[in-house]
């Protein structure tokens, strides 16, 4: 019984099994024969393999070398059949290699029909893949039992190469055109049963969304700004804006603040006290009736935020993933872009992993169909240029690579004239504390400016009409000696905070 007993705690551990690999690789060299022999028989057989097959696809060195000849004649646009292939591995001095003219001509024999060489070509395409995936495994497996492997650093350059195997075998069929003018006028009639005519996520700044009929699914919006223009202002403005006054779920990705400064950020914005006294907590009675009133927008809200630093765009993908798929993401916001990284992948310069990011993140909001906007910063340019004009941003201002102006869908740039001392335009109008959104690029729609107002106290874009504020009208108020009016409605909120408590 004893023994029994201590047999049954062994077969509890826990133990390690090392996978079979004495297994022949996954290949179909008749089908490969097939599917070239056809390619020598069928003059147009080769548009229908050539976007599922490279030669590398082929398991057998001598059928790569055979199909890249034929690529070879393809390109040329020269006729591929036995005799100008067996013409072309000679000039490639690859004709003994593959057996000769001999070979060749058995392919072409063992054909019977062409019909099936689409299905064919996509078995072995397959197969290749399926030997991608198995070298890319091994190499895993034994740097995983590396000891001097640095796990993070494994998984960051696991995660980049299963990215790049799949990014090169994705392919997407044509769509007769039926079902995407249905699903255009299914979106055309839910814009139209809107009262505002949107058919985007709205931002709840009016001009924008009249310019952009709010963003657009699937979408790359580029929001760019030289430092100390309000870019991370404004995303938390926007941010809000959706989350409380529409109800939609965003998410932020925030690689330079914190989650609590992010929040306390937040927190100044709605709660519209100065952010000195946010991080003090030296607040006036009043001033902790106020936030313990504008906080209760937050709670609850479909915000989620997160502070990775350093975040790899693989990384994003997977966790932006999960929260469409478990909250219903609606937006994806991050700042800034040039923080990010794509590491696990080998790049000759920052430029290129920029553009590689940027690449990234359209195929993100492809796959997710939703806007992504992403915060990048300019390069010094505006500040060697004069005049409210020259401080205006431009295209060719956008930092470290010319690829983020052309994978994106949106580009607008912030611009406060206020900040370089410029005060009034040409037509002598007041610019104090007016903010520019300015739509230099629109893939789908206008471009134009947007003029909103911009609060530096509290770090907050609002619409230039909108109305003054609860905590302006209370403090200005109380400077008359009188305190503010209070509706019945807000009485059950603004109770007193006791005074050794905070009030959230």
């Amino acid at each position: 019984m004893a023994e029994r007993a201590k047999n049954t705690g062994r077969s509890k551990q826990k133990t390690v099994i090392v996978p079979d690999m004495g297994r022949l690789q996954p290949q179909a060299p008749e089908l490969e024969e097939a599917v070239l022999g056809a390619l020598m028989l069928e003059k147009d057989a080769y548009s229908i393999v050539s976007e599922l097959l490279k030669p590398e696809c082929f398991y057998l060195k001598s059928h790569e070398l055979i199909y890249a000849a034929i690529v070879d004649l393809a390109v040329s646009q020269r006729p591929v059949d036995m005799l100008t292939v067996t013409e072309q591995l000679k000039r490639r001095g690859d004709l003994e290699q593959v057996g000769g003219a001999f070979y060749i001509s058995q392919l072409t024999s063992k054909v019977a029909s062409t019909a099936h060489i689409e299905y064919h070509a996509r078995i072995i395409a397959q197969k290749y893949l399926a030997r991608e995936l198995i070298a890319f495994s091994s190499q895993v497996q034994n740097q995983a039992f590396d000891d001097t492997v640095d796990v993070d650093d494994l998984m960051q350059e696991a995660e980049g190469k299963l990215f790049e195997i799949s990014q090169r075998n994705v392919k997407k069929d044509v769509t007769q055109i039926n079902p995407v003018i249905g699903e255009a006028l299914e979106m055309l009639q839910k814009a139209y049963n809107q009262k505002e005519g949107l058919s985007g996520v709205r931002t709840g700044f009016e001009g924008l969304d009249k310019i952009t009929s709010g963003w657009q699914k699937s979408d790359l919006i580029i929001i760019a700004a030289r430092p100390a223009m309000g870019k991370t202002a404004f995303v938390l403005s926007m941010a809000k804006n959706m989350a409380v006054q529409f109800n939609t779920p965003v998410a932020l990705f925030s690689l330079e603040m914190s989650n609590v400064q992010l929040v306390n950020r937040l927190i100044v914005n709605v709660c519209e006290l100065p952010g000195e006294k946010i991080k003090s907590g030296r607040l006036e009675e009043h001033e902790w009736q106020q936030l313990d009133f504008k906080l209760k927008e937050l709670y609850d809200a479909p915000i989620y935020v997160d502070d990775t630093p350093s975040l790899s765009v693989f990384e994003l993908r997977t966790k932006a993933r999960r929260l469409v798929r478990e909250h219903g993401i609606s937006c994806i916001i991050i700042d800034y872009l040039q923080l990010m990284n794509a590491s696990g992948m080998n790049f000759g310069s920052r430029e290129q992993e920029v553009s590689m990011i940027s690449r990234s993140l359209k195929g993100l909001a492809k796959e997710l169909n939703i806007p992504i906007i992403a915060l990048s910063q300019l390069n010094r340019g505006v500040e060697n240029r004069q005049g409210n004009e020259g401080k205006r941003p431009q295209l060719a201002d956008l930092r470290e690579s010319g690829a983020i102006e052309q994978d994106a869908d949106m580009v607008c740039f912030i611009h406060r004239p206020e900040y370089y001392k410029i005060l009034e335009d040409e037509r002598g109008n007041s610019l104090k504390g007016i903010a520019e959104i300015i739509i230099a690029k629109h893939r789908n729609g206008a471009t134009g400016d947007v003029r909103l107002k911009f609060r530096n106290e509290y770090a907050k874009f609002t619409n230039v009409d909108e109305d003054v504020s609860f905590m302006e009208y209370s403090s200005s108020m109380n400077t008359m000696g009188a305190p503010p009016p209070i509706s019945p409605a807000e009485s059950d909120f603004l109770q007193p905070a006791r005074s050794n408590e905070m009030p959230f």
